[in-house]
């Protein structure tokens, strides 16, 4: 992309009347000259035309007047230019003709006067792009229907240097407007370019969830693997769009495909501390097992990169899913996106959270946390990743209070009373007198019903 974005530059830069280059190769009658057409002077440009200034001449980057002239819109200007015989052909160091800034700028006045003219519908630049890439990338509707429905140049929508066909630059740039036109014209395609990404991927990796929900309407295969062996769905995920993302999943998208990284969306979403993303990973049952390259579970991957609440998010899940596969007889990758594996923060269990967060900071003591966990059947993969998040001597207060939210988490969705089992659990493990002081701070027949995860 580094050709394409400098070539982008080079055009908005042109556009927008910035001289991006010095003029070291210009005489200053010739400076002045492009200066004047950039800034739509005609008055300067008569003058230093009768004075023989060369109006062909370039600047260091190859760029002439007639380029200037056509980026800036400047009709008068290019009408002079035209009717004095400037060259239509040149093209400055990126292949970069006038056409080609015609088509990026949407101008059709200018484009129909330059096609008039002689100019080259066909050009190429250095990066194989013609000026149906460019219109389709900059979303100018008039330039496609002119060169197809017009001029009958269908066979301009051919891949550019990166095996990419006009419809494949549109969905990559979010045009909604000009995917839809493409579309009418015949010009949908699933080819891939030479990244073996198609129009979802590009689409997808960028976050354009209305262009995405356009493409699945026709879409055959969502599953398609680029070279990285990356789906639409691992692209959204790793950019972080939560919406592209529930748009391929609805539509039946892989959650569980492993890149040739080893990684699955979840791994991704766990290591880039993605809380959105990682809730609809979990509610959607994905694989919580499933291990990298380097032997680490997505449990690992948060833990190691230090996010606290995505490594309570997963411990939540996978005692959820036991749970459910246990009792329940359900599959633990069924989803049900009627959980959250979110932080509650919710009124119904303020009370609950505010004794469980007085027991683990004033009650119980060092190592006594990994007692109840042990008790409750915390893995001890579940135990190291809660540990890995904090150090120092008090660091087991937090440890154990995020221990005891992910136990009520559990306790809730099995629709039992926290309080009535706290107790119970509290006396089976051997901590009797912190029953009784729990017993007493908050009455045992509390309504879990009222409790709920939000």
């Amino acid at each position: 992309m580094k050709g394409l974005s400098r070539l982008v530059r080079a055009g908005e830069d042109a556009a927008q009347g910035v001289v991006a280059a010095s003029h070291e190769d210009l005489l200053p009658d010739e400076r002045e000259f492009q200066y004047a057409a950039k800034m739509n002077n005609l008055d300067t440009m008569e003058k230093l035309f009768k004075k023989n200034v060369n109006i062909n001449a370039v600047d260091t980057l190859k760029r002439t007047a007639f380029h200037f002239a056509v980026a800036g819109g400047h009709v008068s200007v290019v009408d002079f230019l035209l009717h004095h015989k400037a060259r239509l052909d040149m093209a400055d160091q990126h292949g970069l003709t006038v056409v080609h800034l015609a088509a990026w700028t949407g101008n059709l006045d200018i484009m129909r006067k330059l096609v008039k003219a002689g100019a080259d519908q066909k050009a190429k630049n250095e990066e194989g792009m013609n000026v149906l890439h460019f219109a389709a990338q900059s979303n100018s509707i008039k330039i496609v229907d002119y060169f197809l429905q017009d001029l009958h140049l269908n066979d301009l929508n051919k891949p550019d240097g990166k095996g990419r066909k006009p419809f494949l630059l549109a969905c990559e740039k979010g045009h909604v407007d000009m995917i839809n036109n493409l579309i009418a014209l015949k010009l949908f395609t699933s080819e891939k370019d030479k990244e073996g990404n198609t129009a979802l991927h590009l689409a997808a990796k960028n976050g354009h969830s209305e262009v995405v929900e356009i493409l699945l309407e026709q879409w055959e295969e969502i599953n398609d693997l680029n070279q990285n062996e990356e789906t639409p769905f691992y692209l959204a995920v790793e950019g972080g769009h939560e919406k592209c993302a529930e748009l391929l999943l609805e539509a039946g998208s892989d959650i569980n495909v492993l890149t040739q990284r080893q990684e699955t969306p979840l791994h991704l979403a766990a290591d880039l501390g993605n809380v959105e993303l990682v809730e609809v990973l979990l509610k959607s049952g994905c694989n919580l097992k499933t291990v990298d390259k380097h032997g680490k579970t997505a449990l690992a991957t948060a833990s190691r990169s230090h996010h606290a609440l995505i490594v309570d998010m997963i411990i939540k899940a996978e005692r959820y899913y036991a749970m459910k596969q246990t009792q329940l007889a359900h599959s633990g990758n069924r989803s049900d996106f009627s959980v959250s594996f979110k932080q509650d923060h919710s009124t119904q269990t303020k009370q609950i959270r505010s004794s469980l967060w007085n027991l683990a900071y004033t009650q119980l003591k060092p190592c006594e946390w990994k007692k109840l966990a042990v008790f409750w059947k915390f893995t001890d993969e579940q135990i190291k990743a809660i540990e890995e998040q904090w150090t120092g001597k008090k660091s087991y207060k937090e440890h154990g209070n995020r221990m005891l939210l992910i136990w009520l988490h559990g306790t809730l969705l099995a629709h039992q009373n926290p309080v009535k089992h706290l107790y119970e659990d509290l006396v089976d493990a051997g901590f009797q007198p912190l029953a009784e002081k729990i017993r007493a701070s908050i009455s045992i027949g509390m309504d879990s019903r009222k409790c709920v995860i939000s």
